[in-house]
């Protein structure tokens, strides 16, 4: 005999407390109700749930104190939150204090029953994560952030990652996916910073005009799934209200068209960027990063985790070789060394390109220091800023910082050999963004 799975439906409302049981019990699922917060305490003590559904506002007290109430005593049961229309707040309040998910009033069956058999699924089991992805080292800031990612995995709340460029931002995303209820589904990502701006909203909403044919845009294709958009600042303003809406209400429409399609998307954000500075110049809507910075991960540079280098080196080495089908080398202990110590402007990604260079230049499968041409510290050059007594630059600040910003990007495009996406990378901004500042320096015409 099938045990059904049992939900406790929290809300004074009489007739959208009957409508969520009624719904409930067409799936197959076991619903109590109460009406307060009080009923609701005794009926968790009486029974065990696999889901609680709660408003947000109860005769007795709210919905975020029965989330604290839940998460504190009832570890592991998945609470989601029925908020007022236009409550972004609430909403969001009720994330960060561990709501699982939030349903909007008035409530759409197309959005309640993919929740309930989302947070059905947390209930039952572990994810089965199949996935070879892993996050390498062993210090503290690498296991913090395995623990942060398994607890973001239960939850469908919006996360936004911070790191400078190389750090795995794009794998800590995947594997918060990869652990997660959604693991099955759709994993689309987006990197803004790789097409023209123009573009970008036709990309994630889908484009429907006469004269041509009809396309998906990248919230259709991660329906059930999560969409990872990495560079979230190079996100055109007019773009930024409509991914607002599409968090807010769930709910987005097609570029040429007035149809509003509703749809089920875990959202993670990324940037390399100053997310404060490009609000406050108003680059990108506060209230927008308010909703997408409702938990945050920041991805630690690769020099603040210098003991797990060695590891993350043989690693990457070792999928090299196997994807070339060629013998393993290993590396001598002063290769080793050389690679802790060294700084690592462009974190793994610069590493990886390193390895290879070393692989290709190395001998007897031993990789050496001189392998590794690693580059060396650059030593001060006279530019006419040298400070007067005062210690100061005798010179005016804005040419002073101007004459550094160009030393930095001519330095960036000589290591790259002037390729000037590498060199975006390497200076932690995007091409877009490098492309602005070579034009206002009088660098682009020297540069091409």
């Amino acid at each position: 005999m099938t045990i059904k799975p049992s939900c406790l439906v929290v809300d004074d409302e009489t007739d959208l407390r009957e409508l969520i049981v009624l719904t409930l019990q067409r799936m197959g699922i076991h619903a109590d109700s109460a009406s307060d917060l009080d009923d609701a305490k005794y009926l968790l003590k009486r029974n065990s749930y696999a889901l609680c559904l709660t408003d947000m506002r109860l005769p007795d007290g709210n919905g975020l104190d029965l989330v604290r109430h839940i998460n504190q005593h009832y570890a592991g049961l998945p609470v989601a939150v029925i908020t007022a229309y236009g409550s972004a707040d609430n909403a969001v309040s009720a994330l960060k204090a561990g709501a699982f998910d939030y349903l909007t009033k008035p409530i759409s069956l197309q959005q309640l029953r993919p929740l309930v058999q989302a947070a059905l699924r947390l209930s039952k089991s572990e994810p089965s994560n199949s996935s070879e992805l892993t996050l390498l080292g062993n210090s503290a800031k690498i296991q913090h952030i395995r623990t942060t990612i398994e607890k973001l995995s239960r939850s469908q709340a919006p996360v936004h990652i911070k790191g400078a460029v190389g750090t795995g931002k794009a794998l800590a995303a995947e594997l918060i996916h990869m652990n997660s209820t959604r693991e099955h589904a759709p994993f689309i990502s987006l990197n803004c910073s790789a097409v023209d701006t123009d573009a970008i909203e036709a990309l994630l909403f889908g484009c429907k005009k006469e004269s041509e044919q009809e396309k998906t845009g990248l919230f259709h294709e991660a329906n059930g799934g999560t969409l990872f958009i990495d560079e979230v600042t190079e996100i055109p303003l007019v773009t930024q209200v409509k991914l607002l809406r599409a968090i807010q209400d769930k709910k987005i429409t097609k570029l040429g068209s007035s149809d509003e399609d509703t749809i089920d998307v875990r959202l993670i954000t990324a940037t390399s960027q100053n997310m404060q500075a490009a609000m406050d110049n108003g680059l990108f809507r506060q209230d927008l990063y308010y909703r997408l910075n409702v938990i945050e991960l920041i991805m630690p540079a690769l020099t603040e985790i210098a003991e797990d280098i060695p590891l993350i080196a043989s690693h990457l080495l070792e999928k090299r070789c196997k994807a070339l089908n060629v013998i393993i080398p290993s590396f001598d202990s002063q290769a080793l060394q050389a690679l802790s110590q060294y700084k690592f402007p462009g974190n793994v990604r610069e590493l990886e390109n390193i390895l290879e260079r070393a692989l290709t230049l190395c001998t007897h499968n031993k990789i050496s220091v001189s392998d590794l041409s690693l580059p060396k510290p650059e030593k001060s050059k006279s530019t006419g800023l040298e400070a007067n007594p005062d210690g100061l630059p005798d010179i005016a600040l804005p040419d002073y910082l101007e004459t550094i910003e160009k030393q930095a990007i001519i330095n960036a495009l000589e290591k790259t050999g002037q390729n000037k996406t590498a060199a975006a990378k390497l200076l932690g901004v995007s091409f877009r963004t490098l492309r602005y500042r070579l034009s206002k320096l009088g660098l682009s015409k020297d540069q091409d």
